[in-house]
């Protein structure tokens, strides 16, 4: 027996050397034909070797320099495509959107999301989820007056909050996430929630943990080598978190299922429930519980987190830049005065206009992007690039392209202003991304963002700490967040 177990571990031993002698032989011998250049890649790990995951922008800034605007690396066992800079981004998600239009999707929602939702799905369920949404955040109100209201309804409470410390330190970061959330909240639940209620603080400690585990290195090994996965790490929390925060939406929209009154429909959760009882004999029905609580949380999370995270950016630049904050205010008195300000008074703001597209653009806070894939086998640029490659269509490339900004590596609010002072748009401006896969709530977002940040600056001068003088605007590493830091909210009047 003993020798038997040795002649087969031998042979054993001796079918996997040889298999991993062919992979090192075959590795970087590129087996299509026209694909896009790259780092020479190691065996089994790719190109990880190169890459900071602390600083992925950097690195993959970097490459383009050497590689150019469309260039390939592997993150362990898959291959990626990078596209840079503004023209080549476009190009790909405007002029050729069908075929760089599906989702890559990261082993770490494959398990999390199962191809339902809206962000991470495809096909069918992904058009008909999008629509739903689309249609749904319109008829309460996105783009309208109605969720002007709201929004400035919330401002009155997080200006009372920012009141509350008598211009004395505080963190901002919690209670911005609250107010912004609140917005989503009310279109999804049907009301707000209490700054200090227990359930809703729990929410967003979850959110703000799983967003800040989505960019650990553990989560990006995961995604390289999907077999990790069995062991523990970061991406086990953010499941646990996920399954915490769908036992809160189950509830909820059991909740709702009670109570639904077909003729009057007050969140989105309603209009989903209605929807469902409508296609309740179709076996092909997209409108199933699963669906609705995978949207609920997509949903909940894109709302919050980067708009949220945008004004701590907005605050900790005027905090920088106190003549360029004065100059804001300026502006807000001479045309709004003491009266709240709304989304329709942007017409007459040209320089906030202007300081929020710089901010936005400035914080860069979907730096790669949400992963694409291509839908088909595509010859772009002069690369043929096969069916189901990941895509990062770079967007801190297209946001610090140098033909398109003058300094892009500074806060400079004259990138959207003309000669004579006024907006001046910008087909570069791309926060949102661009294309069908956009993201679905931009005109909400830059609602919360224009009234936020005016009510804020209306009604506070905001200044760093007692005895601070370096103002840090290095990213928190690994994210695209501002450090942990304290503000002084000093009242105007």
């Amino acid at each position: 027996m003993d020798l038997g177990f040795s002649l087969a571990s031998y042979f054993v031993l001796v079918l996997t050397l040889l298999y991993i002698l062919n992979v090192l032989k075959s590795w970087n011998k590129n087996d299509v034909r026209n694909y896009p250049p790259g780092p020479r890649c190691l065996p089994l790990i790719g190109n990880l070797h190169q890459m900071d995951l602390r600083k992925l922008d950097v690195t993959l800034l970097e490459l383009a320099k050497k590689y150019g605007p469309v260039y390939s690396v592997r993150m362990g066992m898959r291959r990626i495509v990078v596209l840079a800079g503004y023209e080549t981004v476009k190009d790909a998600l405007v002029n050729h959107a069908e075929d760089f239009g599906e989702r890559g999707v990261p082993t770490v929602f494959k398990t999390l999301d199962k191809g339902m939702g809206m962000i991470f799905s495809n096909g069918e369920n992904w058009k008909v989820m999008r629509r739903f949404t689309i249609s749904t955040l319109r008829d309460f109100g996105m783009g309208k007056s109605t969720i002007e209201e709201k929004i400035a309804d919330e401002c009155a409470y997080l200006n009372s909050y920012f009141a509350s410390f008598k211009g004395k330190p505080f963190d901002k970061s919690m209670i911005l996430k609250s107010a912004v959330a609140n917005i989503i909240v009310a279109i999804l639940l049907g009301n707000r929630m209490e700054y200090d209620d227990p359930q809703f603080k729990r929410l967003l400690r979850l959110a703000n943990e799983y967003i800040r585990l989505l960019n650990s290195p553990m989560v990006s090994m995961v995604n390289a080598f999907p077999f990790l996965r069995i062991f523990p790490g970061s991406h086990k929390t953010i499941e646990r978190n996920v399954r915490e925060v769908i036992d809160f939406i189950q509830k909820t929209f059991v909740e709702h299922l009670k109570n639904l009154d077909e003729n009057d429909q007050r969140s989105l959760i309603d209009v989903f429930l209605v929807k469902q009882k409508e296609e309740s004999g179709n076996s092909q029905s997209y409108f199933h519980d699963e669906n609705l609580t995978i949207l609920v949380r997509n949903l909940f999370t894109a709302g919050m987190e980067t708009t949220s995270n945008t004004m701590r950016w907005g605050l900790l630049l005027m905090i920088k830049y106190p003549e360029i904050q004065e100059k804001v205010q300026e502006e807000i008195s001479r045309v709004i005065g003491s009266a709240q300000p709304m989304y329709s008074h942007r017409g007459q703001m040209h320089f906030t206009n202007v300081v929020i597209h710089e901010i936005q653009r400035f914080a860069d806070i979907a730096a790669l992007n949400l992963g694409h894939e291509t839908a088909k086998d595509v010859t772009f640029k002069g690369y043929f690039i096969p069916k189901g490659t990941y895509i990062v269509p770079f967007l801190t490339s297209v946001l610090k392209d140098k033909t398109q900004f003058e300094k892009p590596d500074e806060f400079y609010p004259q990138h959207f202003l003309d000669s004579k002072g006024n907006f001046i748009k910008k087909d570069a401006f791309m926060p949102f991304s661009a294309g069908r896969r956009a993201c679905a709530g931009e005109t909400l977002a830059r609602m919360e963002l224009f009234i936020f940040f005016t009510s804020l600056l209306q009604k506070f001068t905001f200044c760093p700490p007692p005895g601070v003088t370096n103002v840090d605007l290095t990213p928190a590493p690994g994210t695209r967040i501002p450090k942990p830091h304290m503000i002084c909210a000093m009242p105007r009047f």
